[in-house]
């Protein structure tokens, strides 16, 4: 397995995908301000009381904006206590998964249907505030990618997103046989990265290891091959995509460091070694332990639907979350660039709870609540390739914004209640507007 030498990471250069939203419409303001606003502007600096700027479908000015610069705007005020921040980030997201009890029912219903469940989702996702979405795998090849292409166009409401296609797994590795594409050696596997690139693909999905919650496929065992992950992500990188990975087991994370994989999902066995070698590439490489589900799942919340925590205990997946803690906790501490996000659209991990993942890096991982919200704000702009575009609240970046009633550095659970989210800006657009003073033009 060690005969191959990968190319180094420096002849690999993914290009940035296509983010742009043309989601604008008649009646939109040209201009918001929000005024009186506490700003949390995920540069890691405290919040700060100050005004916003948004001209068309960028922030303009931050803190102290020149009154000459204002011009009919909508005026959104916060009261001195309102939040203004960064719209949030899933590293590991899966829009056309369909709340599923079991994971074959994740493609049980019609191809319409899921069509119009997909869409959903991703309004569910702007809704919850989250305005970036990395794809991790789409249940169907092109869901993803039309879904993307309606929220581009603006004909349905959703977050910037980087769409994926089924996972690619080899014989006999299929976790969810329904959902993946089978490729076996260096030469299936370049052939099957074409497809999907040629079918859209921003991103390709390789899954790896089994997953402790199917029978008989444990986590810790490994299904690729150093050559063919490589295959997998040469192919991917000369065309300009990236390549994330489930990967839970330690021997799966170093093929994929060893491999260049872009994006490692779970890494819930990493060893020392594996944590060294990640440290060595963390301008590299992002983590994305996608926790919330065996989380739920142990704590008891898959009871009504039949899986106990007993067979949670049984099946090892409480062995996982307690590994996969301690490993974060450690990838933390190194600096390792360590995502929230993932899993989202299983009937105990449903659409609309994913700020769970921000509670479980403060409680899990011993992340402040400020290097939790700088995780899903600042390296979400990262991990979509627009780093000085996306994620953070400063001039010239996108206008992807969300208020929130109250501080979430003190309470970081609030992020988790829709009703807290008083307004929504994605690209300049005004999503939600809740209870708040408007007027048609700014008095200054």
């Amino acid at each position: 397995m060690g005969s191959i030498s990968p190319p180094t990471a420096s002849s690999y250069k993914p290009t940035p995908a296509d983010i742009t939203i043309n989601n604008h419409k008649r009646g939109d303001p040209g201009q918001i301000i929000f005024k009186n606003v506490q700003i949390l502007d995920s540069t890691g600096r405290p919040p700060y009381p100050g005004d916003v700027l948004i001209q068309g479908e960028r922030i303009v000015a931050v803190g102290h904006v020149d009154p000459g610069l204002i011009k009919g705007a909508l005026v959104i005020e916060g009261g001195g206590k309102k939040t203004l921040m960064s719209g949030l980030v899933d590293a590991h997201t899966h829009l056309s998964f369909n709340n599923a009890i079991t994971t074959e029912d994740l493609t049980t219903i019609s191809l319409e249907e899921h069509v119009l469940a997909t869409a959903r989702s991703a309004k569910t996702y702007l809704d919850c505030g989250y305005t970036m979405c990395f794809g991790a795998a789409a249940a169907r090849p092109r869901l993803d990618i039309v879904i993307k292409a309606s929220i581009k166009s603006g004909l349905i409401p959703g977050p910037r997103t980087l769409a994926n296609t089924p996972e690619i797994t080899t014989t006999g590795g299929a976790i969810v046989p329904d959902i993946s594409r089978y490729a076996d050696g260096p030469h299936e596997m370049r052939k099957t990265v074409r497809e999907f690139i040629d079918l859209g693909a921003d991103n390709i999905k390789l899954s790896m290891t089994g997953d402790n919650i199917v029978e008989n496929m444990p986590s810790d065992e490994t299904y690729f091959t150093l050559e063919e992950t490589v295959a997998a992500v040469e192919e991917a990188h000369n065309r300009g995509k990236r390549v994330c990975a489930h990967a839970r087991s330690e021997a799966s994370v170093k093929l994929c460091l060893k491999a260049g994989v872009d994006v490692i999902y779970h890494a819930s066995y990493a060893d020392k070694e594996c944590i060294d070698m990640l440290e060595q590439k963390k301008d590299s490489v992002f983590v994305a332990p996608a926790i919330n589900l065996p989380i739920a799942t142990c704590s008891g919340e898959a009871i009504p639907y039949g899986f106990t925590v007993e067979m949670a205990e049984k099946k090892g997946i409480k062995h996982e979350v307690d590994a996969a803690c301690k490993a974060m906790t450690e990838m933390h501490r190194r600096g390792i660039r360590v995502l929230p996000g993932g899993d989202y659209g299983f009937a105990w991990a449903p659409h609309g709870t994913y700020a769970r993942d921000l509670q479980h890096f403060v409680e899990r991982f011993g992340y402040t609540p400020m290097e939790s919200i700088v995780a899903a704000t600042a390296l979400g702009g990262e991990i979509m390739g627009h780093p000085e575009e996306l994620g953070k609240v400063q001039p010239g970046y996108y206008a992807d914004v969300i208020l929130v009633d109250g501080d979430p550095l003190e309470d970081i659970t609030i992020l988790q209640d829709t009703s807290r989210l008083h307004a929504i800006v994605i690209n300049g657009h005004v999503h939600k507007q809740v209870g708040l003073s408007a007027t048609a033009s700014a008095k200054l």
